[in-house]
């Protein structure tokens, strides 16, 4: 297998090539469907499976044995083994049922674009969190698909008679059925005591006085090579998707000395599972306490408007669609055509571009993150004792410093405070006229 990929079948090994299939019902929605095959073509490319072909079938309904008519299917099925494919691949969603009975009707593995993108993020996990989540989504995604594993044993037991009211296959997936449940509430507990000592460390950054922006956008956008770009982080880009799961934290200094964290998250993607969103709801959380969000769009994918749609869907489905946002467009070096160039500032006219790559508009974006954060500012007037000279520098870190008087009995200070800071500065504000 290259690459490690593990698809769930019971001889890994020989899932190498895949045969990939998209539906659609209506002619305007070709289109759409050919880019989102050619997405599923990179998703299974990142897992190291080669493509050995594709088709795109139109249908007017939905068939509940196989989704598509069962001419049709025999039809994929031929030239799926024609072509020496040994895994089927939709870029739909294929309920328990139609796997088996598409399993049984063409002999090969046969998987949807759900179970990709869980592959993924199993092979990309690498904190214990992030590895929690990925097992339970799995976890949660296999149980129902369980009777797909045991069809060699249901078919014996329907064939030698005398095994009673439950054959051997169906004791195994009862018992199978009964390890995942007790898997899925393990992970579940495990999941929720990594995610109660992530709240105290969240708690503990809220505590300290530094506002907070969420890199967020879809996959392969590079997020990760603007937070390189922008902090020296060192974070792992790579020209695949989903390349970054874990969150990384950095600090940077924007102009005028205040500080601010950049939180890196993990990338979107159109029909991301519903089990994913769920299990990473805590990692997307970073952009709940954010002080605003950084949305990093590639300027050059034909798909940029979808893509960006689907990153606002995400947003609103976290309850975080309202925050202030900016929106970066990246990989500008990759548009050469001016007449495209023209149409981006048009359709998105408060966005910056940038190429993180060749570090293009950098300054601009900083510029523009310092402006928002003053947008969301409050002013405040301080006073600091000599005594807690550690608070003058948290609040320099943290705040833009509009007048600062050091007098005998302490440090007057006049701030712009962001909203992440404003609990912080209460305790030292000064109510009485000097």
């Amino acid at each position: 297998m290259k690459n490690g990929a593990a698809l769930v079948k019971e001889d890994p090994t020989r899932v190498e090539r895949g045969f990939l299939v998209g539906v659609y019902s209506k002619a305007e929605e070709l289109n759409v469907v050919r880019e989102l095959l050619q997405e599923l073509g990179e998703l299974t490319d990142t897992l190291g499976l080669e493509t050995v072909g594709s088709e795109l079938v139109r249908i007017r309904e939905p068939n509940p044995r196989l989704l598509i008519g069962k001419g049709k299917a025999e039809e994929i099925a031929r030239l799926a083994e024609e072509a020496g494919a040994d895994v089927i691949i939709f870029d739909e969603f294929l309920s328990p049922s139609q796997q088996r009975n598409w399993e049984e009707m063409s002999n090969l593995a046969v998987i949807d674009r759900q179970e990709v993108i869980l592959d993924i993020f199993a092979s990309n996990a690498r904190t214990s969190e992030a590895t929690l989540q990925v097992q339970l989504a799995k976890a949660n995604y296999d149980l129902p698909r369980l009777k797909r594993r045991w069809t060699h044993l249901h078919r014996q037991a329907g064939t030698t008679g005398g095994m009673g009211a439950r054959g051997e296959g169906e004791q195994q997936l009862e018992l199978d059925s009964r390890a995942v449940r007790r898997n899925i509430a393990k992970l579940q507990r495990q999941l929720d005591d990594v995610r109660q000592h992530r709240e105290v460390q969240r708690a503990r950054r809220m505590r300290k006085p530094f506002p907070v922006a969420a890199i967020v956008g879809y996959t392969n956008a590079g997020k990760s090579s603007l937070l390189n770009a922008l902090t020296d982080a060192g974070v792992l880009v790579e020209d695949k998707l989903f390349a970054t799961l874990d969150p990384t934290v950095r600090r940077l200094k924007l102009p005028g000395g205040q500080d601010i964290l950049l939180t890196d998250t993990v990338g979107f993607i159109r029909k991301l599972p519903h089990t994913l969103i769920e299990a990473f709801k805590s990692t997307l959380e970073e952009t709940v306490i954010a002080d605003f969000i950084i949305e990093v769009a590639d300027a050059s994918t034909p798909g940029l408007d979808d893509r960006h749609v689907t990153t606002m869907d995400v947003l609103k489905q976290i309850g975080v669609a309202e925050k202030p946002t900016l929106m970066v467009l990246n990989k500008m070096d990759l548009v050469d055509d001016p007449v495209e160039v023209n149409r981006l500032r048009g359709r998105y006219p408060d966005s910056v571009f940038v190429s993180a790559r060749r570090g293009d508009g950098l300054d601009d974006l900083a510029r523009l993150m310092a402006g928002m954060l003053e947008a969301e500012s409050r002013e405040y007037s301080l006073f600091i004792p000599h005594s807690r000279h550690d608070i003058v520098s948290k609040v320099r870190l943290g705040c833009s410093i509009i007048d600062e008087r050091h007098e005998a009995d302490g440090v007057y200070l006049v701030v712009m405070a962001p909203r992440s800071q404003w609990s912080f500065v209460e305790s030292w504000r000064r109510t009485e006229v000097v």
